[in-house]
C-alpha cells in the first residue's frame, strides 16, 4: 500500500502532466517525483502508458488540441482565377463585426470577364478585411479573416438593471361641478345695420408684395430650381475591359458591315403552330434565337472561312472544323459573351436549352470564365430592344459577327404584288483582311435562306 504522502505527490504530478498534455506538448519528458526513488519516474510519449516503476503502470487519457480549436480563425485567399485572368478588383459585401452563415457571399471579385464570388467557408463572424474595397488582387491572396462561431468570444450579457422604485399613486383630485344648463333662448338675435358708406377698393398697384422670406444660414446649401449637377462612378472592371477590347477590335480589323432582309413570315406561322407543343415535350419556350443560331452553324459550315480567324503571331489563317457561337447577353454589370459549343451537332431543343441556362447564369451573375471562353462566331440581337437597324463591332479574336435586329411589318413586293409581311433587317460585320465581299454576302444570303425555310436546313440544300 502506497503511505498517503506519495500518493498526494503522485497526484501532483499527474496533474502537472495532464496540464502539459493539454498544453500540447507531445514530446518525450521525464518528471521526476518527489519523495520517489531515482529509477521511479513518471515517463509519457505519444502512447497511453505512464509509467511509475516496473511494477505499477497507470493508464492516463491522452489530450491533444483539435484542428476546429487550433483554427479558430480562419484566413480565406482569393480563389484561383482562369489562364487568361490574372487579377480582379474587390466589392465587399459585408464589413468587420458582420455574422455570415456558411457559404453566404462576402465579397466579390471583378474580373474582365466576370464576377467571382467568395462565401465564407463556416459560420462565424468576420474579424478583418485584409484588402480595401476596390483593391486588386491576384488568385491566393488573403481576403479576410474569419472567427468561426464555435469560437467566438461570448460577450458578457449586462448586468440587469434593478427595477425603480414604484412612484406614489397621484391622488385623485375631486372633479369640478358640472356647469349649469344654458337657458333656453326664446327671441331672435338681433341684426346688424347695413353700412350705407361706399366700401373702399385698393388699386393694383396699391397691394404690396409680402415680405421675403428669410435668408438661410451661410451654412446650409439653398436648393436651386433648374439647378444642373453632374456626379463620377468610378468604371468597374469588366466595363474597363470591353471599351479596351471594342477599340482593340477598331483598330485591328478592316471592319465592312452587309446588310439584308429576312422575311419571317414561315419561322413565325411554325412557332405558332408547334410553340404549346414543343413547350409540353421540352420545358422550353420556342423562340426565334433557336432558328438563327442553328441557320448560322449551317452557314458557317458552307463558308468555313467565316469561321476561321487570323494569327497575327505567326500570320497564319486557322480554320476551325467546330462551331462554337457566342451569344450576346446585356446584364446590369455589362455586355456578356457566353458560349454555346457544338452547335453543329445540336437541334432546336438543345439549341434553346443551351441559351436559357446561360442566360439564367448571366442574369445571376454565375457564369464561369469557362462559360465564356472561345466562341468561333457571335450573335448580337438588338432587337429585343426595339432596335431597327445597326452595325455590330466585332468580338476579338473571331472574324465575324451577326447583328439581328426587331421584326417590323412593312410593305414588301410577292409575286408582283404589294404585300405586308413581318421583315427584320440583318447585317454582318466581317474582317475584309480575311474575308471577301463574295463569302460575306454569301454567308449573309445563306442565312436568309434558312430562316424563310427552315426545310433547307432539312434537306441540306
Amino acid at each position: 500500500m502506497v503511505p498517503l504522502w506519495r500518493s498526494r505527490c503522485l497526484g501532483r504530478a499527474l496533474g502537472r502532466s495532464l496540464r502539459a498534455l493539454r498544453q500540447g506538448n507531445c514530446t518525450l519528458a521525464r518528471c521526476p517525483l518527489s519523495g520517489v526513488p531515482g529509477s521511479q519516474g513518471l515517463a509519457y510519449t505519444n502512447s497511453r502508458k505512464l509509467v511509475v516503476n516496473s511494477s505499477s503502470v497507470f493508464t492516463v487519457r491522452y489530450f491533444r488540441t483539435t484542428a476546429v480549436h487550433r483554427d479558430d480563425v480562419v484566413t480565406v485567399n482569393t480563389p484561383a482565377f482562369a489562364e487568361s485572368v490574372t487579377e480582379g478588383d474587390v466589392r465587399w459585401e459585408k464589413a468587420v463585426g458582420d455574422t455570415v452563415a456558411e457559404d453566404e457571399v462576402v465579397c466579390e471579385i471583378e474580373t474582365d470577364k466576370t464576377s467571382v464570388q467568395v462565401p465564407a467557408p463556416a459560420a462565424g463572424v468576420i474579424e478583418a478585411l485584409l484588402v480595401p474595397d476596390g483593391g486588386k488582387v491576384e488568385g491566393g491572396t488573403p481576403l479576410f479573416k474569419l472567427r468561426k462561431t464555435g469560437a467566438a468570444p461570448a460577450k458578457a450579457k449586462p448586468a440587469a438593471a434593478p427595477p425603480p422604485p414604484a412612484a406614489p399613486e397621484p391622488v385623485a383630485a375631486p372633479a369640478p361641478p358640472p356647469p349649469a344648463a344654458a337657458a333656453i333662448p326664446t327671441t331672435m338675435p338681433p341684426v346688424p345695420p347695413v353700412s350705407t358708406q361706399p366700401i373702399d377698393s385698393k388699386p393694383v398697384s396699391a397691394v404690396k408684395p409680402a415680405a421675403a422670406p428669410a435668408a438661410a444660414p451661410p451654412g446650409e446649401a439653398v436648393p436651386t430650381k433648374g439647378a444642373r449637377s453632374e456626379h463620377r462612378v468610378k468604371m468597374n472592371r469588366m466595363r474597363q475591359r470591353i471599351a479596351q477590347r471594342l477599340k482593340e477590335a477598331q483598330n485591328t480589323c478592316a471592319m465592312l458591315t452587309t446588310f439584308n432582309e429576312i422575311d419571317m413570315s414561315n419561322i413565325r406561322e411554325m412557332r405558332t403552330v408547334h410553340k404549346d407543343t414543343f413547350l409540353k415535350k421540352h420545358n422550353l419556350k420556342l423562340g426565334f434565337m433557336s432558328a438563327f443560331v442553328k441557320a448560322a452553324a449551317f452557314a458557317l459550315q458552307d463558308q468555313p472561312v467565316v469561321n476561321a480567324v487570323i494569327d497575327d503571331t505567326t500570320k497564319e489563317i486557322v480554320y476551325r472544323d467546330y462551331v462554337d457561337i457566342s451569344v450576346a447577353v446585356a446584364t446590369p454589370r455589362g455586355l456578356v459573351v457566353p458560349v454555346v459549343r457544338n452547335v453543329e451537332n445540336m437541334n432546336f431543343a438543345d439549341i434553346e436549352r443551351a441559351i436559357y441556362e446561360l442566360g439564367e447564369k448571366a442574369r445571376k451573375n454565375e457564369l464561369a470564365i469557362e462559360d465564356m471562353d472561345g466562341g468561333t462566331f457571335t450573335i448580337s440581337n438588338g432587337g429585343v430592344f426595339g432596335s431597327l437597324f445597326g452595325t455590330p463591332i466585332i468580338n476579338p479574336p473571331q472574324s465575324a459577327i451577326l447583328g439581328m435586329h426587331a421584326i417590323f411589318d412593312r410593305p414588301v413586293a410577292v409575286g408582283g404584288k404589294i404585300e405586308v409581311r413581318p421583315m427584320m433587317y440583318v447585317a454582318l460585320t466581317y474582317d475584309h483582311r480575311l474575308i471577301d465581299g463574295r463569302e460575306a454576302v454569301t454567308f449573309l444570303r445563306k442565312i436568309k435562306a434558312a430562316v424563310e425555310d427552315p426545310r433547307v436546313l432539312l434537306l441540306d440544300l
